[in-house]
């Protein structure tokens, strides 16, 4: 076993401050990179050293790899973290901290190729008796091929990028009439997005909800789940609302994903910190949908009912550190939320908003958290993700983890660009969010921009959503119990058929 005592952190914002801290915590060393727009960033400030990589533009500054293992090694390191985005599940960039005779803070080059096309890990993983959605898990390039594919698998269809992600390069088809023209967006996407325009067929899942793993695997083999997030609420694919744990897993059900996001994992011998994300239908039935060689955005939430923090880890992990607890160590601890605060319009169809924090107050107080790296007058730059910070909250209950939420927008004060948080607030207060039935079509279906300007915050409103949360929960909770079961039998007589 090693011991670490300077890290480079490969990223910047709210996620390079998050893993510095966790290293001045272990008395780990730690050095900033930072391009011509974050010059006065909070994340150079914080570490103890800070390098200039470049101008503004990601591909002339953040995605320098080379140039990044060059200032690891001048500097002294010896590890690099990733954060997520940018170089973070770049198996050549891994491959290269390798070479160097450095650390990458993550997986290994391999698992990275594996679970990096959609495709690959489906392959992967098809012997381990995982639900996979119906449908086609090769690539195709031949329309009039595509399309017979699509009638067997019956519409509506997905078809999906192999090396996507964030809603690039997938297209819904609904009849084969659309079919050749959503083929052709979708290839075209892809080879613009990725370089590759491989893409794949599967069945449609109505109603889905995008329930995620968090797995924790050391170097030696052994793998453990740290329970599920609920991430359906997303705009554009991109997630919004976060918590852990999901309000519709059961205790069988939630044994039963957690096993097979092991078994994902153990099927790239996966090491580190990763997240295996499942689509679930309206029957509660499961597939897989991909592996995230990373941490997640939303990794907070796991955190805060685990007690378990994940930045460590992965770090102990990287050192060679044999994994200190097992499964049955593992206990749910009340619920947790987060709202990613961001510099978008929810009334103007969520985009992107740019300009000075004039006015910029967090909330504080019991079960708050904030994890950010702006303060009052800093500029939102237009170059980078527009998050601002991720508002997270804990408490006993699911209630009182959204009454607490509530209690905390409210309290944070953003002046001087449009943000996220009057969103958070429509949603804390919508009966569907607070009683559970809702999905990935959460936004369009219920949400308008009118809406940001007629929710209410009184104490009626909130004890109107609780009665119908309490009546909703009375009248489903021995549906879903039922429908929860026979399902897991089903994918033990019928597992074939899915492989």
């Amino acid at each position: 076993m090693i011991k670490f005592k300077k890290i480079l952190i490969a990223n910047r914002g709210e996620i390079a401050i998050r893993v510095m801290r966790a290293c001045k915590e272990m008395g780990i060393a730690t050095i900033a990179v930072y391009s011509e727009a974050d010059r006065n960033a909070l994340h150079v400030r914080y570490a103890d050293e800070a390098v200039l990589l470049g101008p503004p533009p990601s591909k002339e500054s953040y995605l320098l790899g080379a140039k990044i293992v060059e200032e690891a090694l001048r500097l002294n390191a010896d590890a690099i973290h990733p954060g997520y985005g940018f170089l973070s599940e770049n198996a050549d960039f891994a491959d290269a901290v390798k070479k160097a005779g450095l650390v990458l803070i993550g997986p290994s080059p391999e698992s990275m190729r594996i679970m990096g096309s959609k495709l690959g890990a489906k392959d992967a993983v098809k012997n381990f008796d995982i639900p996979m959605v119906p449908g086609v898990n090769e690539a195709i390039t031949d329309i009039a091929a595509a399309k017979m594919v699509a009638a067997q698998v019956g519409f509506p269809i997905l078809i999906k990028a192999s090396a996507g992600g964030g809603g690039k390069g997938m297209r819904v088809v609904n009849d084969e009439g659309e079919f050749e023209s959503q083929m052709q967006m979708a290839v075209s996407e892809a080879l613009t997005a990725f370089g590759d325009g491989a893409v794949f067929i599967e069945k449609y899942v109505s109603k889905p909800r995008h329930i995620e793993f968090q797995i924790l695997g050391d170097n030696y083999g052994n793998i453990v789940h740290l329970f599920e997030r609920e991430c359906s609420i997303q705009r554009r694919h991109q997630k919004l609302v976060e918590e852990a744990p999901s309000s519709i897993l059961t205790v069988a059900l939630r044994q039963k994903m957690g096993e097979a996001a092991v078994a994902v994992a153990k099927a790239c011998n996966y090491s580190g910190a990763g997240t295996v994300e499942f689509l679930m239908d309206e029957n509660l039935n499961f597939y897989f949908l991909e592996m995230n060689t990373r941490l997640q955005v939303e990794h907070p939430v796991t955190e805060q009912i685990t007690g378990i923090d994940l930045v460590k880890a992965q770090i102990r992990v990287a050192q060679g550190e044999t994994l200190w607890f097992k499964q049955e160590d593992l206990k749910i601890n009340g619920h947790s939320i987060e709202l990613r605060v961001c510099a978008e319009d929810p009334a103007n169809n969520f985009l992107p908003d740019i300009g000075t924090l004039s006015t910029y107050k967090t909330p504080q107080g019991f079960g708050v958290r904030v994890d950010d790296s702006f303060e009052q007058g800093m500029e939102i730059p237009i170059y980078y993700d527009p998050m601002i910070a991720k508002l997270i909250v804990h408490a006993n209950s699911r209630e009182a983890a959204i009454e607490n939420m509530m209690r905390a927008i409210d309290d944070y004060t953003i002046v001087g660009i449009e943000t996220t948080l009057p969103f958070g607030t429509f949603v804390m207060h919508h009966p569907k969010f607070r009683s559970g039935d809702f999905d990935t079509k959460f936004i369009e279906n219920y949400f308008k921009a009118e809406d940001l300007n007629s929710t209410p915050s009184n104490d009626a409103l909130r004890v109107g959503a609780l009665i119908v949360q309490q009546l909703y929960e009375k009248k489903n909770k021995a549906q879903i119990q039922k429908a929860a079961e026979p399902q897991l039998s089903m994918w033990q007589k019928n597992r074939k058929s899915f492989r």
